[in-house]
């Protein structure tokens, strides 16, 4: 398995009230639809950054074709919307 972390900061002016049910919408609705997604899950942060996401693959591979993935495409258009800034780390478990 592996997980796929990423953190973002808000553009100014853009809330987590605001942006996380829509981030959280686009997606969490990728399970089922991205092959080899297992879980995605995205928070509000306590300090440093303003939101996490949090996703579970069944191996490389899996996170490989989500990177590419017309429906990961389109979501990322409204992640995007929201923030300016990001950082990311993979792991295996």
């Amino acid at each position: 398995m592996v997980k796929h972390i990423v953190m973002w900061k808000l553009k100014p002016g853009k809330s987590v009230r605001e942006a996380l049910p829509q981030i959280r919408t686009a997606l969490e609705g990728l399970v089922g639809v991205v092959k080899g997604l297992r879980s995605v899950q995205v928070h509000a942060c306590c300090a440093g950054w303003d939101l996490l996401l949090e996703t579970e693959f069944e191996d490389r591979a899996a996170l490989a074709d989500y990177q590419v993935h017309p429906a990961h495409l389109e979501a990322k258009k409204v992640v995007h919307s929201f923030i300016e800034e990001r950082t990311a780390s993979d792991y295996e478990c």
